[in-house]
């Protein structure tokens, strides 16, 4: 989160990749300060400024969701691959078919007027976000699976750079899927395509009142007594229920170590750093 330095780093790489960085935007927002949003997106990147939200809040019912349109790939953001705190990404070809589920943050006055990653400036009051891989620009509809809430967004940004985040949001959006006071949120995230943009009804299920859970996974191995292992050490660490799950992927059977499931996402993003902290590397949020 060296907003400021990996501007002009990926300043020169947008020159001649596009993707700057944004500050952090709301992914490590959302870490530092859960409530208020994030320091994990696009754009410049100024860590000595507090990111939060505006003293007026926008009235998210009269702001107009954008239209998916077919536009030209944005001249700045698009270079594959980039790399931006050592970790390199690959944009995605196309957005055709996406769909994923995932922790979604958001930012706000840190880096209202800055420019994105595709060199727009962030406008807090506008439904856009910030995506890691997805082509600048995508259009996408955000569903909120704790609340049934969706919301479309224009993504022109890159971000977030926080490892368990899927999507940022601007600040407007955030407050339209009820994002803005939690600072974090499970989403699911569907590209629209400008051609036919309506896409499958929204999930119905939110989280913790079905199907739906978020889970933290810690591992997984071929070997059973692997994972027994390191479940043994991260019940002992963190004194907290871990399962060990088998699955079959073709042919072959894994074994994988999860916490959970959680009803919240918040829930799920505070036990990810638990294990982070502890020394048991970087785990990753799932969903089922």
């Amino acid at each position: 989160m060296i907003r400021l330095a990996c501007l002009l780093a990926l300043g020169l790489l947008v020159g001649c990749t596009g993707a700057p960085r944004r500050a952090a935007p709301p992914a490590e927002r959302a870490a530092s300060a859960p409530a208020t949003g994030s320091e994990s997106g696009g754009g410049l990147y100024a860590p000595h400024i507090r990111d939060g939200a505006p003293t007026e809040l926008p009235d998210v019912d009269s702001i107009p969701e954008p239209v998916p349109r077919a536009e030209p790939p944005a001249r700045y953001g698009n270079r594959s691959p980039y790399t931006v705190l050592g970790k390199s990404y690959r944009v995605m070809a196309s957005a055709k078919g996406y769909r994923e589920r995932g922790i979604a943050s958001w930012y706000g006055t840190k880096f209202h007027g800055r420019p994105t990653s595709s060199f727009e400036p962030y406008d807090l009051a506008r439904f856009t976000a910030a995506h890691k891989t997805l082509p600048l620009p995508t259009y996408a509809r955000v569903t909120n699976l704790e609340n049934g809430r969706s919301v479309v967004v224009r993504v022109n940004d890159r971000g977030p750079f926080h490892g368990d985040r899927l999507i940022d949001l601007s600040y407007a959006a955030a407050v339209k899927l009820g994002v803005d006071r939690k600072g974090t949120a499970l989403v699911e995230v569907q590209a629209l395509d400008p051609v036919d943009p309506e896409p499958a009804p929204p999930p119905a299920v939110a989280v913790g009142q079905g199907s739906v859970h978020a889970w933290v996974q810690v591992g997984s191995f071929s070997e059973r007594g692997n994972a027994e292992d390191l479940a043994r050490r991260l019940r002992r660490s963190l004194d907290t229920e871990v399962r060990v799950l088998d699955a079959a992927v073709g042919d072959r059977r894994f074994w994988r170590v999860r916490i959970g499931p959680y009803a919240q996402a918040a829930e799920a993003v505070d036990s990810a750093e638990r294990v982070r902290a502890a020394g048991f590397g970087e785990p990753t949020l799932v969903t089922e």
